[in-house]
């Protein structure tokens, strides 16, 4: 991911280009890096260092969508849709 990438995220979902500790910005880093993860799994098929990673970041994802649920489910809701993380 780059950083433009990065900061499009940011300001996305943040307040401003700054605000990258609300649980909405670390759920859609966490999903930008978890669907290319998922593209290089397709070619690199044994590649089991990487996908132990890929599985930290998938529970931590789960943990922030959890906590943010919790807290308030509109905004919950609310990423779940723009992500499209739940088919």
């Amino acid at each position: 991911m780059t950083k433009e990438e990065k900061l499009a995220l940011v300001k996305q979902f943040g307040k401003n280009e700054k605000d990258s500790g609300k649980p909405e910005v670390q759920v859609a880093l966490l999903t930008k890096r978890i669907n290319d993860l998922t593209d290089h799994f397709n070619a690199h098929k044994k590649d089991h260092h990487s996908r132990r990673g890929l599985m930290m970041m998938v529970g931590k994802r789960r943990r922030l969508l959890d906590y943010l649920a919790k807290k308030d489910i509109e905004r919950y809701r609310t990423i779940i849709k723009e992500l499209n993380i739940r088919k």
